[in-house]
């Protein structure tokens, strides 16, 4: 029970590291993904406003995820639905780019080939993972922290 108690008093004087640390993952396993979609060139296939979309979706994404990993090292529990929320936009992801260019041809030649096809998913997968992740343990943290703090607080009342 000291253990316990001693663990979640720390909490607060401590941050939330390892969530904020799955969030900034998420946004290198993105940068790969955007650095192997953006890196193809294959005719005329990627210019089109999809692209443009993309590219804003994924400068909107960084920002958010970054502002995310910042918030959750404060045990704030509102960031955990941004959290999953961009997790879910990742897995979207998965069926534009990555499934539409592997199903395209340019010229008879596949404009997303297997083997980068095959990447992409793992890194939009992976950033979804780790999006999650970090939105659930955020949220159990938070709210042992808050339990926490509310039984000290009717202790002192």
């Amino acid at each position: 029970m000291n253990e316990e108690y001693t663990r979640l008093d720390r909490m607060r004087y401590t941050k939330n590291t390892s969530s904020s640390r799955l969030a900034i993952l998420a946004i290198v396993f993105d940068v790969l993904f955007f650095i192997s979609l953006y890196k193809s060139d294959v005719g005329n296939y990627y210019y089109t406003i999809l692209i443009g979309a993309s590219i804003i979706y994924n400068l909107v994404f960084l920002l958010a995820t970054f502002l995310a990993s910042e918030g959750v090292k404060g045990y704030q529990r509102n960031y955990t639905w941004l959290l999953l929320a961009l997790a879910c936009g990742q897995i979207v992801r998965i069926f534009i780019y990555p499934v539409q260019g592997h199903a395209a041809k340019v010229s008879g030649a596949a404009v997303i080939g297997d083997g980068q096809f095959i990447f992409m998913i793992i890194c939009l997968a992976a950033s979804a993972v780790c999006l999650v992740g970090a939105a659930l343990i955020n949220w159990r943290k938070s709210k042992a922290l808050s339990d926490h703090i509310a039984s000290l607080e009717a202790g002192n009342a």
